[in-house]
Parts: structure tokens; sequence; C-alpha cells
């Protein structure tokens, strides 16, 4: 089964969505992963929150430390736009593709959705690309369509 790495430095909020939606909506095709360069101590309840209003359930989800391992059995690595190669130690971080999504650490829960809502676009556009329509299954709804989509999946948009 192919991995996707999703990659922050805290691995607290941003990639920890990007695995979440990606494993929700891949249904057991596809695995996200996510972790961080230097991981916090506990998600950002903000976003768990916000996750939870989609009908998402993080609140058993920890920061995880990134690996040389984890990279290693990615097929891609995406970072979320924190400027990670900066932080990651030996240098073992190859990236992929950068979403250069805005930071939730201190925002209020509205910004938090308005980043939600972005990090589950991408994750539909990137799934729609890897396996084509028939993965995104229940996330088919005309919001998140091809018309309403905003830049590549590997870029920011």
């Amino acid at each position: 089964m192919r991995e996707l790495l999703f990659v922050c430095v805290h691995n607290a909020g941003r990639s920890q969505m990007a695995e979440a939606f990606l494993n929700h909506y891949a249904r057991g095709r596809v695995r996200g992963v996510s972790a961080g360069t230097e991981p916090g101590g506990d998600l950002n309840p903000t976003v768990v929150q916000a996750m939870a209003e989609v009908g998402i359930d993080m609140s058993a989800q920890r920061p995880k430390p990134l690996t040389p391992e984890m990279v290693e059995r990615a097929a891609m690595v995406i970072t979320m736009g924190c400027g990670v190669a900066e932080s990651c130690p030996a240098g073992f971080l190859r990236i992929d593709a950068d979403w250069g999504l805005d930071d939730p650490r201190g925002q209020p829960i509205e910004k938090v959705r308005e980043i939600r809502d972005r990090v589950r676009e991408k994750v539909l556009a990137l799934l729609e690309i890897m396996e084509g329509p028939d993965l995104r299954g229940a996330a088919s709804t005309p919001a998140h369509g091809p018309a309403h989509r905003r830049g590549s999946p590997a870029g920011p948009g």
C-alpha cells in the first residue's frame, strides 16, 4: 500500500489534518502518515475541534517525530508550508510538494475552519490525481469539485 507522508514542524495541526483526511477518504487504499521535525506535546485543540465538526475524531492523535525510515517508506513527502527544511535534522528530508498552508496555531476557530477546508481540498485533489474520482467516495460534493479547487495539489493555490 502506498504511504504519503505529511510533514510540519510541530505536527500539531496541518499535517495531522492532512493525515486524518487522507485516511478517511482513501478508505485503506492509500495510507496517510504525519510527523514533525520538532514535534510538540499535544495537538492544537482548535484543530481537534474543527475536525470533529466534520466528523473526524483526532482526540487520540499525538505529534510524532520525523524519522529517516518514514521518509524512505513514503511514496510522496508533502510539507505544509512551514519551513521544515530548515529544521530537519541531518538533511534526510526530501520534499516532493509543499502546500503553503497557513499555520492554525493561535488562530480563531473561523480561521482554523478555513485552513481545515483548504487541507481537505488539497487531499481530495491529490487522491483524484492518484486514484481517480472513485477514491473520493462520499466527498464528491459540488463544493469539492474541480471547478472550485484552487491551484494544484502539489503547490499553493
